[in-house]
C-alpha cells in the first residue's frame, strides 16, 4: 500500500524525506502500472513494451528479425520472431495437453540455462500458471524441500536433472524439456493460425537514454530473481542477450569481444579482477559502456582504479532483494554513478523508512537504522512459512523489513552499512553463522 501525501511541503525535495511520517519518497517519476482490477500477466505486460516504436533497439526495424538470445558457447540463437512463435505454440500445447493447469497451479522448473527456458517461463505465465524455478545443481534434498513447499502440480526438467525428482510428487507428471515431444510443442505447424497473445501499451520504466543498441552479457542463473528480471527487462526493450552458461573470466572476455557486449552484471570482486587482470588486454573490450554492480557495496578506491583502466565504462550500482522482486534502488546517469559507495536513489513507486532497531523510530537523513521498504513489487510473504513472514513483513502497512543497516543522505542516496542479522554471503547465497 502506497500513500499519497496532500501536503508536498512536508517532503524534502532533495532527500524525499517526509518529516511528518518518517517516510522517504522516491525522487524518480512515478510509473503508470496496470490496474489491479484488470489482471495482466507478466507475459502480456512485457510483450506490450516490445513494439516497433520502442527506441533505440527496435526503432525502424523488423522486430521479428532481431536476435533476442544467443549462446556464447555455440552461437545458437533465438530471434524475437522465433520467441513469440514458440511462446504462442507452447502455450497452446500446454493448454491442450494439460487442460486442468490453471492460475492456481504451480509449475516447477529444474533445467540448466538454455534458449528454451525463457520460452517456457513466458508460456506458463501467459496461461496463468505460477513458475517455481530451482537451482539445477542443487542437492536432492534442496530440490525436494522446494517441491514440498511450493506444491507444484507439474514439473519441467531435462534428462540431466530429472533424477532429482520423485515422480509421485506431481499430479500432472514430469515433462522432459529435451524430449522430442516437448520440442514438437515449441514448433506446432498450426502456430501461425493460433490467436496471438494480446498486449496493451503501458508507460515503460525509467531507462538511461542511449544512442546505441544494447547487448547484455547474461551470466546470471535463470532460476534467480535477478536473472529472471534481466531476461524480462531485455524483452521489454528489444535488446540482445548473450547467454554465458558457466562463468569463466576468459570465456566472458571472449564473449564481450565477439558479440560487442555493451553491458553486464558484475560484483565488486569481479570489478577488482577486471582492473587487475592482464588477460583483459588480450581482448577488444571497447564495446563495453556500463556495468551493473550489486551484491555488496563498491568502495571508492576500487571504482576509481577501475575507471582509470576503463574510463569510458560507467558503473551503475544498485540494491535489491528476492523479497522485493529485484532492484529497489540504483544510480542513474553520469552524475549519480560517481557517488561511489552508494547504491543509488530509491526506485520509482517505492517508499522507504530508516528505522531505529531499538526504538522503532523512523529516522531522518544521515542516521543509521534498518531499511524498510514498501511498494507494489514487495512480496506477499514466504510460502508455507507464516513465522518468517510475520517477522519480515508488517502486514498492516505493508513494510518489508530488510534486515540491512543503512542510511539515506540529504540528497536521497542510499548507503548499505552492515547486515543486522547474522548472515554472510557465500557464492551469492546467504549462509547463517553458527556460534560455538
Amino acid at each position: 500500500m502506497q500513500t499519497k501525501n496532500n501536503d508536498s511541503r512536508a517532503i524534502d525535495p532533495s532527500s524525499g524525506f517526509d518529516r511528518r511520517t518518517g517516510i522517504y519518497h522516491s525522487l524518480r517519476p512515478s510509473l503508470s502500472l496496470p490496474p489491479i482490477d484488470q489482471p495482466l500477466s507478466t507475459t502480456e505486460f512485457v510483450l506490450s513494451l516490445l513494439r516497433k516504436s520502442s527506441p533505440p533497439a527496435t526503432a525502424g526495424k523488423d522486430i521479428k528479425a532481431i536476435t533476442y538470445l544467443v549462446k556464447a558457447s555455440s552461437g545458437d540463437s533465438l530471434t524475437y520472431g522465433e520467441l513469440l512463435l514458440k511462446v504462442r505454440s507452447l502455450a497452446v500445447s500446454l493448454r491442450e495437453r494439460f487442460p486442468s493447469l490453471s492460475s492456481t497451479n504451480v509449475a516447477f522448473i529444474l533445467s540448466p540455462a538454455s534458449l528454451d527456458v525463457p520460452v517456457l517461463y513466458l508460456a506458463l505465465m501467459s496461461i496463468g500458471a505460477v513458475v517455481s524455478p530451482a537451482n539445477p545443481i542443487g542437492s536432492d534434498s534442496e530440490v525436494s524441500h522446494q517441491v514440498e513447499v511450493s506444491k507444484p502440480v507439474i514439473a519441467f526438467a531435462t534428462s540431466q536433472t530429472v533424477h532429482k525428482f520423485r515422480s509421485s510428487s506431481f499430479p500432472l507428471g514430469i515433462v522432459l524439456m529435451d524430449s522430442p515431444e516437448f520440442l514438437s510443442w515449441l514448433t506446432r505447424s498450426d502456430s501461425s493460425s493460433v490467436k496471438p497473445i494480446q498486449v496493451r501499451s503501458h508507460k515503460r520504466s525509467l531507462e538511461d537514454p542511449v544512442d546505441y543498441d544494447r547487448v547484455g552479457l547474461f551470466s546470471l542463473p535463470l532460476f534467480h530473481v535477478f536473472g529472471f528480471g534481466m531476461m524480462i527487462r531485455a524483452i521489454s526493450l528489444g535488446e540482445k542477450l548473450v547467454l554465458l552458461e558457466r562463468f569463466e573470466l576468459g570465456a566472458m572476455l571472449k564473449a564481450v569481444e565477439k558479440y560487442k557486449v555493451t553491458g553486464m552484471p558484475v560484483s565488486p570482486p569481479l570489478i577488482v579482477t577486471l582492473f587487475k587482470s592482464e588477460l583483459t588486454y588480450k581482448y577488444d573490450l571497447r564495446s563495453l559502456r556500463s556495468l551493473g554492480c550489486g551484491g555488496a557495496p563498491l568502495g571508492k578506491d576500487v571504482a576509481e582504479r577501475f575507471k582509470q583502466k576503463f574510463p569510458d565504462v560507467e558503473i551503475i550500482q544498485g540494491y535489491g532483494l528476492t523479497e522485493s522482486s529485484g532492484p529497489v534502488s540504483s544510480t542513474f546517469g553520469p552524475e549519480e554513478t560517481v557517488r561511489y559507495g552508494s547504491v543509488g536513489r530509491i526506485s520509482e513507486n517505492i517508499e522507504a523508512k530508516i528505522v531505529d532497531p531499538s526504538t522503532g523510530e523512523a529516522l531522518p537523513p544521515g542516521k543509521n537504522g534498518e531499511l524498510w521498504l514498501r511498494g507494489p513489487v514487495i512480496m506477499k510473504g514466504y510460502v508455507e512459512n507464516e513465522k518468517a513472514t510475520s517477522e519480515t513483513l508488517d502486514q498492516e502497512e505493508g513494510w518489508l523489513k530488510t534486515g540491512d543497516l543503512c542510511y539515506i543522505d540529504s540528497e536521497g542516496f542510499l548507503y548499505i552499512v552492515d547486515r543486522l542479522k547474522e548472515l554472510i554471503k557465500y557464492k551469492a547465497y546467504q549462509v547463517k553463522l553458527y556460534r560455538h
